[in-house]
């Protein structure tokens, strides 16, 4: 059994972290730090990245940045190639870019259902791609893993192209699994359910409803609660997990077997 200072066998590895500039991002970079890995974290914003850098090299890993659109589909070479580089190669990656559009499919146009393919599954493709490439190159093998969505695994009213967009992610992962495993690359998914993110939108409603009707560890996700499903899926801890989603949400998607809301608590 290894010990403490070896169980994530992360450190001295080095993570791209895409959208690591907030949210589920940061909390990412945070676990990694803790386990000894190197991060480069790509953003919009050279603010936000530096403040999560900061973050890092307190901590104590390396951590770099890196400024780009990865939904601008010439960027992303640029983007992998400035990470490699800075980082001296990569051995991980998380994507973690993503939003979805409100609204019935009888509204959904064919500009948004492209917008939503680009925004959640076409960059994490590419990027994918890119990083898969570098990893082959060094020879040394890898691990990735994308966000899907539990919406991607079930009905999604009114947020139909993204959850397509998110089933599509699942399935692309499970190709990925099986097409790069010789490589000794592994790739997985995390399907979070309803996180507390910067960008939510809260309602006193909305709070109350998640909380105490439809999860029923009665409480909504935080962005640390990625953070560590991250850090399993990118650790050694999950050396034999390859083309698997999992479920990061509280037993939401379980809770569907209760049509007509949870069962009463008795605490």
């Amino acid at each position: 059994m290894a010990d403490e200072s070896t169980l994530f066998g992360l450190r001295g590895k080095k993570a791209l972290i895409v959208g690591g500039g907030q949210g589920m991002g940061e909390a990412s970079a945070r676990f990694l730090a803790h386990a000894g890995c190197d991060v480069a974290l790509v953003d919009l914003e050279q603010e936000r990245a530096d403040r999560v850098a900061a973050i890092v090299t307190g901590i104590g890993p390396r951590a770099v940045t890196v400024v780009g659109d990865v939904l601008d589909d010439a960027q992303i070479p640029r983007i992998v190639a400035e990470a490699e580089e800075k980082l001296g190669g990569l051995d991980r990656m998380v994507s973690i870019v993503g939003a979805a559009s409100w609204g019935s499919l009888l509204e959904t146009t064919g500009d948004i259902w492209d917008q939503q393919m680009r925004l959640n599954l076409r960059y994490f493709f590419l990027m994918s791609k890119e990083v898969a490439n570098a990893m082959i190159r060094r020879g040394t093998g890898g691990r990735i893993v994308g966000i899907a969505s539990v919406d991607g695994q079930r009905a999604s009213p009114m947020r139909g192209a993204y959850g397509a967009a998110k089933a599509g992610l699942i399935s692309v992962v499970q190709t990925m699994a099986v097409e790069w495993a010789p490589h000794n690359i592994s790739v997985n998914a995390i399907a979070p359910g309803h996180i507390v993110t910067p960008r939510l939108f809260d309602t006193p409603r909305r709070v109350e409803g998640y909380a105490n009707s439809l999860i029923p560890l009665r409480r909504r996700g935080t962005t640390d609660d990625i953070g560590k499903a991250v850090l399993f899926l990118l650790s050694d801890l999950a050396s034999y997990v390859n083309g698997t989603t999992l479920d990061v949400d509280g037993g939401l998607l379980s809770a569907n077997l209760f049509p007509q809301g949870l069962p009463a608590s008795n605490g």
